[in-house]
């Protein structure tokens, strides 16, 4: 950009009015691919006036200047380093996460693969089990655990994360609740506790070696190991993820695992097995095959 932030029209900056520079703020955005520019662009402002989206169209419809650090967000934006890098937040369910380099941004189709746990649980609660044992494997942020914590105070919630970055990210939105965080690889991580769960939840790496992510903010900058599954499938972690379940679980515990939608077959074919039954595949909102889950005979 030659340190320029001049887009078809006035500069992005802080001598502006809060409603032009979000205007240019958009057209640069748009111009640099970003999926929603004119969200992002609010989403930033917002974030530096701390105040809601809701407030800072509000704001915009007045003569409030543009925030302090607008054009340097935008430009920053502009450049495809995601947008809960810049603001440090990601929202997933009814929590706020913190985020940022080193650790996998949450998605919202993983909140459903959150809610069959939440609801398989409430369902244990209900049949009179008094504290459902969970177990989050590959946590990352830590956002499925701290929401089954969150939605869940009567359950025993653990998580396990491998990589020291992430696992910084999920020990700090992990605080506020009763979770038992571990370090360690999910291949041998609880090995005192093998079949003592009730579920057991993951979300592994699973895209294949060869598929690079086309989203610059995914390829670019979610950490690899959280990404890429292993193999020309993707399949290895997926495959440990299984195999971990079925040592940890119960008998008649259920296991729940997000995948690509490319990869609801093989998965099932994974848990056609003896050490299975009642393999189910989830779709997320959009219709896609997100999840499988399965009961450990």
């Amino acid at each position: 950009m030659n340190g320029q932030s001049v887009v078809n029209g006035p500069s992005v900056g802080t001598a502006q009015s809060l409603e032009t520079a979000l205007a240019a703020g958009t057209r640069l955005l748009s111009d640099a691919g970003v999926a929603s520019p004119r969200v992002d662009a609010e989403l930033l402002a917002a974030h530096l006036l701390q105040v809601s989206r809701g407030r800072l169209r509000a704001l915009a419809l007045t003569d409030a200047p543009a925030p302090a650090g607008f054009v340097e967000l935008i430009e920053e934006r502009a450049r495809r380093t995601p947008l809960q890098h810049l603001t440090g937040t990601a929202y997933f369910r009814h929590l706020e996460l913190a985020v940022g380099p080193g650790v996998f941004v949450p998605r919202p189709e993983t909140e459903t693969v959150a809610q069959l746990v939440i609801d398989h649980a409430n369902r244990l609660l209900g049949e009179g089990t008094e504290a459902p044992k969970i177990v989050d494997l590959g946590t990352g942020s830590g956002a499925i655990a701290a929401a089954i914590a969150q939605e869940l105070q009567a359950a025993r919630v653990y998580a396990v994360e491998l990589s020291p970055l992430a696992y910084g990210w999920a020990e700090k939105n992990l605080a506020p609740f009763s979770v038992t965080l571990i370090p360690g690889d999910m291949n041998d991580a609880l090995e005192a506790d093998d079949g003592t769960f009730d579920v057991v939840v993951s979300n592994p790496p699973y895209i294949p070696a060869d598929s690079v992510p086309q989203e610059p903010e995914v390829s670019d900058h979610d950490p690899h190991m959280a990404l890429y599954g292993g193999g020309a499938d993707g399949m290895e972690m997926p495959r440990a993820a299984v195999a971990a379940a079925a040592r940890l679980l119960k008998p008649g515990g259920r296991f729940v695992m997000e995948h690509a939608e490319v990869q609801a077959d093989a998965v099932g074919h994974l848990l056609q097995h003896a050490q299975w039954r009642d393999v189910t595949i989830h779709q997320d909102l959009n219709r896609r095959d997100r999840a499988t889950s399965a009961v450990r005979q």
